[in-house]
């Protein structure tokens, strides 16, 4: 993590946990030569409109004072979504038996992208189950792994 989502992790901890909502991932990024902060956030039952612009104005005033960020940037509060993405070993224990997606940096057996049932994380590792075939996916080959929703 970098000294700016690292410093904004944890001034949102305390007052997304007060709207009744758990903190998923904070991420600083430049995209489109903007700078943006995104806060995700998470709660049983989903986040509405109303959660995310509540923590999204309490924010604001801490950020403000606390300013961790030298430039300009636009701020977003945003629910971490149906496909989020898994980084952290606590995500991937919290989905065991889900379904993912794995993409790959290389193709493996020609294609870069897998869906399948996570079945274990074992340091950065990933075993997916996709119908009766089992496959790992070491740490080095592993772009992404994110939730997947079938319709």
């Amino acid at each position: 993590m970098s000294k700016i989502t690292e410093a904004v992790t944890e001034l949102a901890k305390g007052v997304v946990e007060e709207e009744g909502c758990s903190l998923w991932d904070v991420e600083y990024v430049k995209e489109a030569g903007s700078y943006y902060l995104r806060v995700y956030i998470d709660k049983p039952g989903g986040v509405s409109i109303n959660d995310c612009e509540a923590i999204s104005r309490a924010m604001d005033k801490l950020l403000d004072e606390a300013d961790p960020i030298p430039d300009s940037y636009v701020f977003e509060v945003s629910s971490a979504g149906a496909e989020r993405e898994l980084k952290r070993p606590s995500d991937f224990e919290a989905f065991l038996g889900s379904e993912v997606e794995v993409r790959t940096y290389r193709p493996i057996d020609g294609r870069k992208a897998f869906v399948g049932t996570l079945d274990r994380y074992e340091e950065g590792a990933v075993t997916l189950s996709c119908g009766k075939k089992q496959i790992r996916f070491e740490k080095p080959d592993v772009a992404l792994v994110k939730l997947h929703v079938s319709f």
